[in-house]
Order: C-alpha cells, then sequence, then structure tokens
C-alpha cells in the first residue's frame, strides 16, 4: 500500500511516503519539507529513493499550494517516484491533540474534524496546521481515505489519579482540563521496538521511555500501558525543552504578569517561546550549539545541560517509585539518540538500582545499542524512533479494515 504521511506545522508540511508491504516489510519511497508556508522565504525539499535532495525556492501561499507542490514533486517527470496521484492509496497524519475524545487512531470524517477543532484550544499551533493539511488533501486528492493519530492517544490508558488536576473539578467537566501527554506516537514505537531488541517482555514489563529532543517528554510503560507520562493538559509541562519552561510553581505565571503588565497571550508566549534552553541560557535553543557552548566552558549552558539531566533523572526516579521498579530505561528522539553525555549523566544516579552502564556503548550516535552490561539488573537502551513508520502502520491497517 503507497501511504503518503503528513506532519504539518504551522507554517511547514513534513512529508514520507512509503510503500508498505506489511508491518515490517515496506520501503520509504521519498521524503521532504515545504518549509516557510506565506513567508518569502519558503522551501521545498524532497529527496527520492536512491536519489539526491532537491532544494526548490519557491512562493508558497498557503497549505493547500503546498500539499499540491508535495504531490508534484513526487510525481515529477524527470524526478518523482509515482506515476501519478492516483497511485497513493492511503494519506496518514500526525495530530499532536486528541483530548479524550480519542484512544486510538481513526479515520478521517466531519465528526473527527470537528473534535479536532475543539481540541485547538490545547495546542493552538498544531491542531489548527493539521486541520490544514487534511482540508488540503481533502482538496487535492477527495477520493483517498485519511487516517488520523494522535500523540495523545497512547497516554489514554492513564489512570484517573494520574491524569486528574487538583482543581474544582467542574473545570474538567466544562473544559476537559486534565493531563493528556504528547509524543505518544513515539513512545509507544520505540517501548516495543525497544522490548522486541532486547529481550524484554512488553506485555510483562515496567519500561520507562525517554523522548529528548527540542520538546521532551518522559513516560512510564507497564505492561505495554502508559501510567503516567511528563507532559499535561499542553506540551508545556514537565522538564526543561528548547524554548518551554516546563512545570514551575504557577504563581510565578501571575507575579510576572503583574510586575511586567503582560497579557495571557503574552505571558503564554514568554513561557512556550522565550524560556527553556533559550531562556536560561540567553543565546540559543539549538541542543548541537548548546552543547558546544557548555564544552567550551559557557557556565549558562551547562547550567542549561545540568537542569536538564536533572529534571530527566527526577522524573525516571519517581516513575521507578510509581511502578515499583523498571525492567528497562529507552533513550530516543534528537538528543536522546544523539547526546551520550546527557545519557551516562542520567544513568550514573540509578546504581542503586543494579544499573550497570556500559560506558564504551555509550558512544552509540543515531543506532539502535544495548547501553547496559549483562549483569546489570537494569537495561538501558538508545532506541531510534520513527513515528512516520508507527503512523503508516496504523493507516495500513485502519484502511485494510475498511476495504474489508
Amino acid at each position: 500500500m503507497i501511504i503518503l504521511v503528513i506532519n504539518c506545522g504551522s507554517s511547514s508540511i513534513k512529508y514520507q511516503l512509503l510503500d508498505m508491504k506489511s508491518d515490517d516489510v515496506y520501503e520509504v519511497v521519498a521524503k521532504g519539507i515545504a518549509e516557510n508556508i506565506g513567508l518569502e522565504a519558503a522551501n521545498l525539499q524532497y529527496t527520492p529513493k536512491g536519489g539526491h535532495k532537491i532544494v526548490r525556492q519557491v512562493h508558497i501561499p498557503d497549505h493547500k499550494a503546498g500539499m499540491r507542490m508535495v504531490l508534484e514533486a513526487i510525481v515529477d517527470p524527470e524526478t518523482g517516484v509515482l506515476k501519478s496521484f492516483n497511485d497513493i492509496e492511503a494519506i496518514g497524519h500526525r495530530i499532536v491533540q486528541g483530548a479524550d475524545f480519542f484512544s486510538g487512531s481513526v479515520i478521517v470524517d466531519e465528526d473527527v474534524k470537528e473534535k479536532i477543532r475543539i481540541c485547538c484550544d490545547f495546542a493552538p499551533l498544531h491542531n489548527a496546521a493539521h486541520l490544514l493539511g487534511i482540508e488540503a488533501c481533502s482538496e487535492v486528492l477527495p477520493s483517498v481515505p485519511q487516517v488520523v493519530v494522535f500523540d495523545t492517544a497512547f497516554h489514554q490508558t492513564m489512570p484517573e489519579y494520574a491524569y486528574m488536576y487538583a482543581l474544582p473539578y467542574r473545570y474538567y467537566t466544562k473544559y476537559h482540563i486534565r493531563r493528556y501527554g504528547a509524543h505518544g506516537t513515539s513512545h509507544k514505537f520505540v517501548a516495543h521496538k525497544a522490548a522486541g531488541l532486547y529481550g524484554v517482555d512488553i506485555n510483562d514489563s515496567k519500561i520507562i521511555t525517554c523522548h529528548i529532543g527540542n520538546g521532551s517528554s518522559v513516560t512510564a510503560i507497564v505492561n505495554g500501558k502508559v501510567v503516567d507520562t511528563s507532559m499535561g493538559l499542553t506540551p508545556l509541562e514537565g522538564m526543561i525543552m528548547g524554548t518551554r519552561c516546563g512545570s514551575m510553581d504557577p504563581s510565578i505565571v501571575t507575579y510576572i504578569m503583574k510586575k511586567e503588565g503582560l497579557t495571557p497571550d503574552q505571558m503564554e508566549n514568554l513561557m512556550n517561546k522565550q524560556s527553556g534552553f533559550l531562556g536560561l541560557s540567553e543565546k540559543t535553543s539549538d541542543a548541537r550549539e548548546m552543547n558546544e557552548l557548555a564544552i567550551a566552558g559557557d557556565h549558562k549552558a551547562k547550567l542549561v545541560y545540568k537542569k536538564l539531566s536533572y529534571d530527566i533523572i527526577k522524573l525516571i526516579g519517581s516513575y521507578v517509585a510509581a511502578m515499583n521498579g523498571v525492567d528497562m530505561i529507552v533513550f530516543t528522539g534528537g538528543i536522546g539518540e544523539h547526546n551520550s553525555r546527557l545519557r551516562r549523566r542520567v544513568c550514573e544516579n540509578f546504581t542503586y538500582l543494579g544499573l550497570d552502564f556500559d560506558y564504551e556503548a555509550n558512544v552509540a550516535w543515531g543506532v539502535d545499542t544495548l547501553l547496559s552490561t549483562p549483569q546489570s539488573k537494569v537495561k538501558v537502551a538508545v532506541v531510534t524512533t520513527d513515528e512516520e513508520l508507527a503512523i503508516a502502520r496504523d493507516t495500513m491497517h485502519l484502511v485494510q479494515e475498511m476495504d474489508e
């Protein structure tokens, strides 16, 4: 089945075209991104299988135009990989926020789109962009079935005491205010992948997955089901991130608003776009640049990495307590897969669990690797995530069921 996987941002369309024979037999036929949609510096990147990346500076006025350009690149007579649009059999979309409406992936219909629209309050930049992507695909490929895969769905097994906030209960019933988490597609993928790679029975296990990147979250998984995760109502809760502050005393919000005369929107922007790595370092939100600054001795950059490590240590420690043990800790995401110093700093704090860290194996850079020794009581691994493949798998299964 030829499946186009779409991940729409507020000004971008990231895409992969996959030929899915089965869950484990597939190939990525093409991939790329349309960036800076609606801006002067817009460009379209396209890489066909076995070919070189093609970058074109083009005017992309909106997501509909961007989607058409993506499809035209795929069927281009010289560099395309398909003969026509009709070869695309299904489209899968990543959706950040599905609230408690969705506990799994679903075929798109009008009711589904309306519920995604309601969830825009919890992820305004993400969900609004996802809807633009769905509508653009509907206009360009009206007869192709579309599937939506929710980042929040995997976390729907959290118990009530884990997802509820201690606010008046009426705010839950009236506004759906509770903890939803994020990165669920990635957490589910790497938990199952790591268990399969390193001899852990996913249905009889306690696994902690650490998705560490520009946005980061840690998840506790018992027997394949989530019992807690670090992000909350929105992706702002949890640890320090690229531009997000993570968890803090809520009174800081009203205090700064009063002192600085900020509106709610301005305060939200400060916490989501001006804080985290960027706010604390006062230099950059880019993890690679931060790492270079830290190595060069920059105090604030070193502080950022110490805080990031400390936040992850605290989250893992709390989840070990909540699960009454842990069988495996998994690192993934842009930072988790590529920063060996961070992994070492975190794991050295869990020797009391009988974790025996393999320092030689920890040189791993973006490849699946077991980071614990054979005698370790807790397994540690770095596992590469592949959200596009996870979305393609769900899309394939739902469309096949629809056709039966």
